[in-house]
């Protein structure tokens, strides 16, 4: 049986006991990891995915975090005679056994998903500080009045008034513009809070 995944914008036939080097991963030497991305199950009876295969897996022991071989790159502009360069690269690369392919029931089994290795990470600690801000920016609206409703207060002015305590209509109303400390307000937007109140 085999099977042809998907990692790291590549796809891959592989089979039990097949060794393959892959985009680098978030994993150490010695874990098992699984692959859900699965395009096609081959063999007896063969199934193709519409686009994955439901259910299927492709389980795989990681061997090494290893680099590849050196790639070298020549950049040459037309009659500049002193501008060629020489850069060279070696990609990250992740060293792989396959262990097992499961048809079905990968979902079930508890194996921590290949996850590439700088996306995870950065795009689950870029998640929590924003869900944070959402809430924070929600907060004040849950407790008083929409302010932005008055002609000429837009997101920035209502921070500001919340900020100096000024949440409801009510309390934009029985403010004195002139006196006011806490944030500029005009004669104007009193008396539409008057009106809105």
């Amino acid at each position: 049986m085999f099977a042809v995944m998907k990692t790291g914008g590549k796809q891959y036939k592989v089979a039990a006991g097949d060794t393959l080097r892959v985009e680098k991963l978030a994993a150490d030497a010695g874990e098992t990891v699984q692959f859900n991305d699965i395009l096609m199950i081959g063999g007896d009876s063969p199934v193709v995915g519409a686009p994955l295969v439901a259910g299927a897996a492709v389980q795989a022991e990681v061997v090494d975090q290893v680099k590849g071989d050196k790639l070298i790159h020549f950049v040459k502009r037309r009659r500049k005679h002193s501008s060629q360069r020489t850069k060279g690269h070696r990609q990250q690369l992740t060293l792989l056994r396959i262990t097992e392919i499961l048809s079905e029931g990968g979902d079930k089994t508890g194996v921590k998903a290949a996850v590439g290795a700088g996306s995870a990470p950065k795009a689950a600690a870029d998640a929590a500080p924003a869900k944070a801000k959402a809430a924070k920016a929600a907060a004040p609206a849950a407790e008083g009045d929409d302010l932005t409703q008055i002609t000429g207060v837009g997101p920035a002015a209502a921070k500001k008034l919340n900020e100096a305590g000024v949440t409801t209509f009510a309390a934009l109303a029985a403010v004195d513009p002139e006196t006011f400390e806490g944030a500029k307000v005009k004669a104007e937007w009193v008396e539409q809070a008057k009106t809105l109140a």
